[in-house]
């Protein structure tokens, strides 16, 4: 899919992929959607987040975490409040730090607590794109507090290339679980 330019195909794009999440979920069986993440016999995956989600609660949770960062962004500076989209201490180097925090948190939230956060948010998140115009979300520094990209561009991060990270994530945990057929 390619990435959106317009309104219309950012909206679509993020529906299309939340849709395709919950169509990985529901395919998946629930011996394997409940057995713990673990890709620790696959070197190639050495980013942080394969070790640090453990099961499709963790996932949901990064994903809801995620929304609240935009959907937070958008408000307060629309409210005239400068802030950044991610929040003090940290920046676009210590992020991984924050999701590590924003998985601490939600260590004792519930797959059914975590599908209702994700799903409410995504909805917030598309009513608040649902506000602004093509150029306000595509204009490079339409707005001064998004720095030299677009809103646009935060959304598609936050949404849809963030969804398919996630059925990424899923699909090879899928894949590692018939691997190991007697362990999932």
């Amino acid at each position: 899919m390619a990435r959106p330019t317009n309104k219309t195909a950012l909206l679509e794009a993020a529906q299309t992929s939340f849709d395709k999440l919950w169509q990985t979920i529901d395919g998946m069986e629930p011996q394997v959607l409940s057995t713990p993440f673990d890709f620790s016999d696959q070197p190639s995956k050495k980013e942080a987040h394969w070790q640090r989600d453990r099961n499709l609660r963790d996932v949901l949770t990064h994903l809801y975490e995620w929304h609240q960062l935009l959907i937070n962004w958008i408000e307060r500076n629309q409210a005239g409040e400068r802030a950044p989209f991610l929040p003090p201490p940290y920046n676009w180097k210590t992020y991984g730090e924050m999701n590590l925090v924003f998985w601490q948190q939600h260590q004792a939230t519930s797959l059914d607590v975590a599908i209702e956060l994700v799903t409410v948010s995504h909805a917030k998140a598309l009513e608040h794109i649902e506000t602004f115009s093509d150029q306000a979300l595509f204009t490079k520094q339409y707005f001064d507090w998004t720095g030299s990209t677009t809103l646009g561009s935060y959304c598609v991060s936050a949404l849809s290339s963030h969804y398919e990270w996630a059925i990424k994530k899923l699909r090879a945990h899928n894949k590692a679980c018939a691997k190991r057929l007697s362990t999932c």
